[in-house]
């Protein structure tokens, strides 16, 4: 196991005045390479120097050009905040994984579970001291929420049209828990959208294209940042 310090992403989250969870992301299934010379010994510790509440590193190598290493990489060269481990998670194997390299926290996607695939991979979770974003897309998905994941998170992009929309976020607002550390997942590229977000309950917001996309990804989110206040 790391010998990392655990640090708790909801903890950061429900404290940070911004909420922003940076992504480490050089590749999309939709769109290709965005960032393939992306370094994880640079990147992720710029986005701490620059604001970021915790940081969300791809491993998925086929779909996203990410590895587990990434994270490890991050850490050694002193990045200290929270770190989510996201990935297709789909057995306990890869918790073990992601608390090894790391990571603060993993994704669990609700459309890629069943309800007791989820519920089971939550409990293993929590015996390694790892939190939890429960990931869902829709109403039907919101069952899921019973796993009490130490967050919610919902993904505006659509897992097989990959078309995406805000308004998936504030439809599900009211319907999670109002005491739920809320996340609010894909799609977000302007300050004001993620301002009305916070409004209607959210105290996450996952970003990675927007910044990647750019020659200085901490730079970039410095600047929104700026402009969020």
């Amino acid at each position: 196991m790391d010998d990392t310090p655990i640090v708790s992403m909801r903890k950061a989250l429900l404290s940070s005045d911004t909420g922003i969870i940076a992504e480490f992301k050089r590749r999309s299934p939709s769109k290709g390479w965005i960032k393939s010379e992306g370094r994880p010994d640079e990147i992720p510790l710029s986005y701490e120097h620059h604001g970021a509440a915790a940081i969300s590193i791809l491993t998925d190598e086929k779909y996203f050009g990410g590895s587990d290493d990434y994270i490890h990489i991050a850490r050694q060269n002193g990045v200290k905040i929270p770190i989510l481990y996201k990935n297709f998670i789909i057995d306990e194997y890869q918790l073990f994984q992601a608390r090894k390299c790391g990571a603060s926290a993993v994704l669990l996607i609700a459309a890629a579970l069943t309800f007791t695939e989820c519920r089971s991979l939550r409990r293993m979770t929590k015996e390694l001291g790892l939190e939890v974003l429960l990931e869902m897309h829709s109403e039907e998905e919101l069952d899921y929420a019973d796993i009490e994941p130490d967050m919610y998170g919902v993904n505006n992009r659509h897992l097989g049209s990959f078309i995406t929309d805000v308004q998936s976020s504030f439809m599900l607002a009211s319907r999670l828990p109002a005491d739920g550390c809320k996340v609010s997942e894909s799609g977000l590229s302007e300050p004001d959208m993620v301002i009305l977000l916070r409004s209607a309950g959210y105290q996450g917001f996952l970003m990675g294209e927007h910044f990647m996309k750019t020659p200085e990804p901490g730079l970039a989110l410095q600047d929104f940042i700026a402009r969020l206040k």
